[in-house]
């Protein structure tokens, strides 16, 4: 069930959030919920291995588009910088 949630962000934050939400074809309360989501998970589950705070912090919030990996997404990153000089 879903329920409306109101927070206090910076209006700059916002309209950033906003623009990031919109590029990668995603709703900015998606992004949220998805964020809050791998908080709690690490809250429960404590054992898991510790990583830099930072990707802590962003684990669960960036979704692959479907059929590529990680690795493949790496790989066409790495092609096209190296390749568009």
């Amino acid at each position: 069930m879903n329920k409306k949630l109101t927070l206090s962000i910076d209006k700059e934050v916002i309209e950033s959030a906003k623009d990031y939400a919109e590029s990668e074809g995603r709703s900015l309360s998606n992004i949220v919920e998805e964020y809050l989501k791998s908080i709690s998970k690490r809250r429960i589950n404590p054992g898991k291995p510790k990583f830099d705070k930072l990707i802590e912090e962003l684990a669960g919030s960036v979704k692959l588009p479907k059929g590529k990996s990680a690795e493949e997404l790496l790989t066409e990153a790495k092609l096209e910088k190296h390749l568009n000089r």
